[in-house]
């Protein structure tokens, strides 16, 4: 009897389990249920071009040594035989045929010369000349198809648009080569199926869709690997790829007929794009659409730590980055910059000799990013100072960290200005949809709008300007994708926004530089305060693709610094410049100040100039010293006890802001004289000299010991850098009375955090004046 009663019971319990599964779906509307920040696409059609039909049937990909998935070595398949283009009589017109006839929208530049590296078996074109018009290279004028007389040092190479033609279908002439060649797609996405990853942001989990003529398309799992997942992962910002529960997503494809793409997909894994992998098979889908017994692709991502799922209305989790054997620097928004190494306790960079999107996209993924986007060389990002750690870099793909990849310890001579960079794929959490700029003369400049929930709805609004600052405008800028701040704005009057975004909706922001997005900044919650409103009072900011990076040269400081005993009848101007310590004002007209001099050599190493924030005609004159002062303050000068506590202080202002020397090939644009212009050149350095006033502290009273020489550049952020954490240097310092020496003399984030802990002061610049 138990046994009878069993039976129906087990099967109710099934039923009501199944009830539950199914009540996850129950909003979906397919194709909706895609989070906020994947907005889909209008479906457009795609009409392949109509061929002579003598017309040679060819098709192409790009291959080599490339840095981004849309450039690389032109390559033709054509008689059962992969081969490359000659680069005679090749122009950008012969490259928009290529970059269209791949499904990008034009082309952006070529390079001649085997700049992807050389390829192999025949070269099929040889001087080819197009009108840009022909739907085909091989309706291009040439010398005829494989007659040639180049080797392959002359293989031609593209870079296409990142933008793809609307509606774009691979069109595959030759079937009997499928497995050849290179997908073409004009579109991936990873689609959330479930409900309970349809609410979070990013997503991680769902079916793997091809937007195939203008129509998003599922993938059949049959012939689907780990690796194929690993590449789509780290196409949408995740390192990693793991297991999803299969059953649930069967029962699924059972209830919601799958629109199956053509093909299936063969990767390596190492892949940067899914549209660098080989075509797979042709999928004979069966009537049914069972692909053969199998189900749609679905991919299960592991997000990086600074990216952890949240609900789609909270963006909590700003971006801290832990210390690691590799960071980047320089970058404007997260997951891009110049790429350092930790070494012996010391931070130093990577040649860009042979650096490629392979080696990149490990240390995006060592990173807790996705596959890179792009390797970038030449010190596209900034240039770093200090050792250069590695160089001809060689990796698998699979190595867990940059450090373990292989690198010639002999190659020697590289110098910072081939500093290599990486823009590394991040995942998509929705922060542009919160923020907008308004009223400005163009997308990069305006008044700053917040999107908040106010009364059950959604509304924008202002942001108070009060304590709006250089810090919070480059938190807006790289939130909206817009690289860095040059400008933080307290009155947007002359920007007109809309009426109805007049209100304050976020007020008392404070940030440290490091979020992601503004609501992750420190702010007042539901009370705000804000003194004189909204409107032409809001905060505003103006962006810029490029910022300056001031870094002092160490060495220079250590190797200048001595003392001076000065009678204070020839010290009246630096006096009147407040350069003296506070006991200067009871010092007799014929005693001595002693001071503690050296020069300092501030070298801009970042990618614009830079240039004082105050405009010529409210720069302040100095009859004293005779020069005007572009920037009150533009140094701090600090000596410091072995607690950290400050003894003695200094400052200088830049009364002479220009470059005193270049690198070679940069020629100086700044110089002061006849009220010239100030400022400092990218490549170049202001040196102020030991000899020149207030370039010293003032430890007339201070004791004979150990201590801890500090300074600050640009201290109170008037100019924005690309990298605030390299504006500071110390030393340690020890005075017996009669001499004084300047030993481990080092910037700001060269060493180790370990290191850097047992020097007393700042650890961070971004802490100081905030």
């Amino acid at each position: 009897m138990l046994a009878a009663w069993s039976l129906p019971c087990c099967f109710t319990i099934l039923l009501g389990l199944l009830e539950l599964c199914r009540a996850q779906y129950e909003h979906l509307g397919y194709p909706h249920g895609y989070p906020q920040g994947y907005p889909e696409p209008e479906q457009e059609q795609y009409s392949a071009p109509e061929l002579p039909p003598d017309t040679p049937r060819i098709q192409l990909r790009l291959a080599g040594d490339k840095r981004k998935h849309n450039e690389g070595r032109v390559e033709v398949f054509y008689d059962g035989e992969w081969g490359t283009v000659c680069d005679d009589d090749f122009s950008i017109h012969s490259a928009q045929v290529v970059c269209r006839e791949l499904g990008y929208l034009e082309a952006v530049s070529w390079f001649p010369s085997s700049k992807y590296g050389k390829g192999e078996g025949r070269i099929w074109f040889d001087n080819v000349q197009c009108n840009g018009k022909e739907k085909t290279l091989a309706l291009c004028t040439s010398n005829g198809i494989g007659v040639s007389d180049c080797k392959h040092t002359e293989d031609v190479g593209v870079v296409c648009s990142d933008k793809r033609i609307p509606g774009f279908k691979f069109i595959n002439s030759m079937a009997n080569n499928v497995q050849s060649l290179n997908i073409q797609v004009e579109d991936v996405r990873i689609r959330a199926i479930l409900s309970s990853y349809r609410k979070r942001v990013p997503v991680t989990e769902g079916y793997v869709e091809v937007k195939d003529g203008g129509k998003w398309k599922q993938i059949c799992d049959v012939e689907w690997t780990k690796h194929n997942s690993r590449v789509i992962c780290g196409m949408f910002g995740f390192p990693g790829e793991r297991k999803y529960n299969a059953r649930v997503y069967k029962m699924f494809a059972r209830r919601r007929k799958p629109s199956y793409w053509d093909y299936s997909v063969n990767c390596t894994g190492n892949e940067a794009h899914v549209s660098s992998c080989k075509l797979g098979h042709a999928m004979a889908a069966k009537a049914n659409s069972t692909c053969g017994g199998g189900t749609p692709v679905v991919v299960s991502c592991v997000p990086g730590r600074a990216f952890s799922p949240t609900s789609m209305t909270g963006f909590r989790k700003a971006f801290k980055q832990e210390q690691t054997l590799v960071r980047l620097r320089g970058g404007a928004i997260v997951g891009e910059g110049r790429v350092e190494v930790l070494k012996n306790g010391e931070w130093g960079t990577i040649c860009d000799d042979n650096w490629s999107l392979l080696s990149a996209t490990v240390v995006c993924r060592e990173l807790g990013f996705g596959s890179a986007k792009e390797a970038l060389s030449g010190g596209r990002l900034g240039q770093g100072m200090g050792p250069v750690h590695m160089n001809e870099i060689e990796c698998s793909g699979f190595e867990k960290s940059i450090t373990e990849c292989f690198f010639n310890k002999e190659s020697l001579g590289c110098s910072h200005e081939e500093d290599a960079a990486v823009r590394c794929n991040v995942p998509a959490m929705g922060f542009q949809e919160r923020l907008r700029l308004s009223g400005g003369r163009n997308p990069n400049e305006g008044r700053v709008e917040v999107l908040v929930e106010r009364n059950g709805s959604q509304a924008w609004g202002t942001v108070c300007s009060d304590g709006w600052g250089t810090i919070e405008a480059m938190v807006v800028c790289r939130q909206l994708d817009l690289g860095f701040a040059s400008n933080a704005f307290q009155e947007t009057w002359y920007w007109p926004g809309e009426v109805s975004a007049d209100p304050v909706v976020m007020s008392g922001v404070r940030c440290s530089g490091t979020e992601m997005s503004l609501s992750q900044c420190l702010h007042h919650g539901a009370h705000l305060t804000c003194p004189k409103g909204g409107g032409r009072n809001a905060a505003g900011v103006s962006c810029s693709e490029t910022a300056p990076d001031l870094v002092l040269n160490p060495q220079i400081v250590e190797q200048t610094t001595y003392m001076e005993d000065r009678p204070m009848f020839m010290l009246q101007c630096a006096y009147e410049e407040n350069c003296l310590s506070t006991t200067s004002s009871e010092t007799p007209a014929n005693s001595y100040r002693r001071l503690l001099r050296f020069s300092s050599q501030i070298h801009n190493n970042g990618q614009s100039d830079f240039r004082p924030k105050a405009e010529r005609h409210s720069w302040v004159w100095h009859d004293c010293h005779s020069h005007y002062h572009s920037m009150e303050v533009f140094t701090h000068y600090d000596l410091l006890s072995l607690n950290g506590t400050k003894v003695a202080e200094g400052h200088k202002a830049s009364f002479c802001l220009e470059d005193t020397d270049c690198e070679e090939g940069i020629e100086k644009r700044y110089e002061c004289a006849n009220f010239g212009e100030q400022g400092i050149t990218v490549g170049c350095w202001d040196t102020y000299r030991h000899d020149i006033d207030c370039q010293w502290i003032d430890i007339t009273d201070i004791k004979p010991g150990d201590y801890i020489f500090q300074v600050v550049i640009n201290p109170n952020y008037e100019v924005p850098e690309s990298d605030y954490s390299n504006n500071f240097m110390k030393c340690r310092c020890r005075y017996d009375g009669h001499r004084i020496w300047m030993y481990s003399c080092h910037n700001g984030g060269s060493l180790s955090t370990e290191t850097e802990e047992s020097f007393p002061g700042l650890l961070n610049n971004q802490v100081i004046h905030r």
